[in-house]
């Protein structure tokens, strides 16, 4: 028993000498690099469109409150003691109905300047 002792003892090698931490030079690579480009442009890219997004309804949130503010004008401009006008049945022509008029809405808002 002694003698597998010894050898097994003879057979473990030595401790090798291990390097300075401080002068390991760790750096993650052009892959590195190439991952944190892509990483952060495609962040920039889904902040301009969050962006564009929400001045979009911002927007027609201004103009359904100008459209609802039109049709409340309107609606206080008319007389309450007013009768509605009978309509008189038009004459039956061979041409097509006249389209309804379409009611007028507000120009968008101007775009901001850069």
């Amino acid at each position: 028993m002694h003698i597998l002792l010894s050898a097994l003892l003879a057979a473990t090698p030595s401790p090798s000498a291990t390097a300075d931490p401080s002068e390991t030079f760790y750096s993650p690579g052009t892959i590195g690099f190439i991952m944190t480009f892509f990483v952060t442009a495609g962040a920039v890219a889904l902040i301009f469109d969050m962006v564009r997004r929400i001045r979009r309804v911002r927007y027609r949130a201004e103009i359904a409150e100008k459209l609802a503010a039109e049709a409340a004008a309107v609606k206080d401009a008319k007389p309450a003691s007013a009768k509605p006008a009978v309509a008189k049945p038009a004459a039956k022509s061979a041409s097509k109905p006249a389209a309804k008029a379409k009611p007028e809405r507000p120009a968008p808002p101007a775009k901001p300047k850069r």
